[in-house]
């Protein structure tokens, strides 16, 4: 079975299907990279919850910044995010983001708890 959770007319925010979440890329607001990287984690954090799992299942780990040049800015808040022992498999590139504003977007699967 596929649940489908805040979903709206072009996607959905959180999807489960066999003991695994799959949460929509997230974006956080902030002047540079670090406050975005925290608010951005921050949603994941929350959309994790409601799911019913949290960081310590996280799979694997999408992470696209506007430029690479922020990459130890953002390593720096997400080294502090990710809980000893659970680090997910993960990727990180340099992409055109939706705003121009946009610095980070971090896609995430988990496990659920």
């Amino acid at each position: 079975m596929i649940e489908r959770m805040e979903t709206g007319a072009r996607m959905s925010k959180i999807v489960k299907h066999n003991g695994v979440v799959y949460l929509s890329g997230q974006v956080g607001e902030g002047a540079d990279v670090t406050e975005q990287t925290e608010e951005c984690l921050r949603r994941v954090d929350a959309l994790l919850q409601q799911a019913g799992s949290s960081r310590a299942h996280l799979l694997q780990v999408t992470i696209w910044l506007a430029d690479m040049a922020d990459f130890a800015a953002m390593n720096a808040v997400w080294d502090a995010w990710v809980p000893d022992g659970h680090a997910p498999a993960r990727a990180c590139g340099e992409a055109k983001l939706a705003r121009d504003v946009l610095k980070v977007e971090i896609i995430v699967t988990a496990a659920l708890k």
